[in-house]
């Protein structure tokens, strides 16, 4: 019988020669201005045979960045440093989307190396300390409220980043919502605190994420829009209580663009089937997300929980991942003090299981 995660898939206007995903990771290794630098395109080129790559979060604006030395989209010059990536992993035959990913309030403002202002939906501070420049934690900063004509504009910020990756040659696009960052900060009511049409009951809290989406999803067709969603979670000031009552309204309203994807991290919440309750919730293709096994990952295949399941930190040491997956052979472990630091060190230096560095 064939193994599941070597089947072929396609999740909106993508197809995959696999079902195995390598999972948006922060790398910390973007150039002067935010530009991706060949050793960037080099490290997802080595990652190439799984079925789809999404990238680290990628700044959509100039505000949208929080942590040091992550990629951005809004500039010519980075969309350029872009299509080097894009152009490599298309030429060892894989497919890759940008993740977008704007912090909101989640920003050290030294880490941007430019004056930007720190927007969100409320002008509370995230109560969690960041990495900043030397990798030292550091309070955020506190944000200004986003007022409501504002809004249109900021979904439209999102809708030309996804225009800009299409333009360098990427695949698609996968919204951050996920992880405390700014999407989240709307969808939860930890930093929600607003009292207009925008805040308070759910169906106001999903309303500009949805506007988001649908701006994306118009500038580059529904089927090349992805987003990525973390029920529960309470990373970044999140409040994990009742997330079925947020999120069972927000995959419904989404499941009617016919989104390429909706990609799940699972945490393993006590009492809550979050892969069934999505399901139940959502049409379109589900990747799912976190601490999988190549058995675990098969497994779910097989019981139709999802189409597609992606992998983090194994695609760390592991360029060749796919490929040792299907062979059976051991995994290799990264080494976690270069995860955000050392260049090509801990990035583009981890061998494949035949003892080569892969190119």
């Amino acid at each position: 019988m064939q193994d599941p995660l070597f089947t072929p898939v396609t999740l909106g206007e993508i197809a995959l020669a696999n079902r195995i995903v390598m999972a948006p990771m922060t790398r910390d290794r973007a150039g002067p201005d935010d530009v991706p630098t060949a050793l960037m395109a080099q490290y997802y080129a080595q990652r190439a045979s799984a079925g789809l790559i999404v990238t680290e979060g990628v700044q959509p604006s100039a505000v949208g960045k929080g942590y040091w030395r992550t990629p951005g989209i809004w500039s010519a010059e980075q969309v350029e440093g872009w299509r080097t990536v894009a152009d490599a992993v298309h030429a060892r035959g894989g497919k890759v989307v940008m993740q977008l990913m704007h912090c909101g309030r989640v920003v050290v403002s030294a880490n941007r190396g430019y004056e930007a202002e720190v927007i969100a939906p409320s002008a509370f501070a995230c109560p969690v300390q960041v990495p900043g420049p030397d990798g030292t934690p550091m309070d955020c900063a506190t944000p200004r409220a986003l007022s409501a004509d504002e809004l249109p504009g900021l979904a439209e910020e999102f809708a030309q980043a996804a225009r800009n990756a299409i333009e360098a040659g990427l695949d698609g696009v996968e919204l951050h919502c996920a992880s405390g960052y700014l999407i989240n900060q709307f969808l939860n009511p930890a930093s929600n605190l607003r009292n207009d049409d925008f805040g308070g009951p759910v169906e106001n809290r999903i309303r500009f994420p949805m506007m988001v989406l649908e701006a994306m999803a118009g500038a580059i067709g529904p089927g090349r829009v992805g987003f990525r969603i973390s029920p529960g979670n309470p990373y970044n000031g999140m409040d994990p209580t009742d997330p079925e009552a947020t999120f069972v309204p927000f995959v419904k309203a989404a499941d009617r663009l016919d989104l390429a994807y909706l990609h799940v991290v699972d945490i393993g919440l006590e009492g809550l089937d979050t892969l069934a309750m999505l399901r139940a919730n959502f049409n379109g293709p589900i990747i799912a997300n976190n601490n999988l096994k190549a058995e675990s990952a098969a497994a779910l295949l097989d019981a139709g929980r999802a189409e597609a399941v992606s992998f983090g930190r194994a695609f760390i040491a592991n360029p060749d991942l796919a490929e040792r997956i299907a062979a059976g052979v051991p995994l290799a472990r990264p080494d976690y003090t270069l995860l955000y630091t050392g260049e090509e060190r801990g990035y583009t230096d981890y061998p494949t299981f035949t003892g080569s560095i892969a190119a």
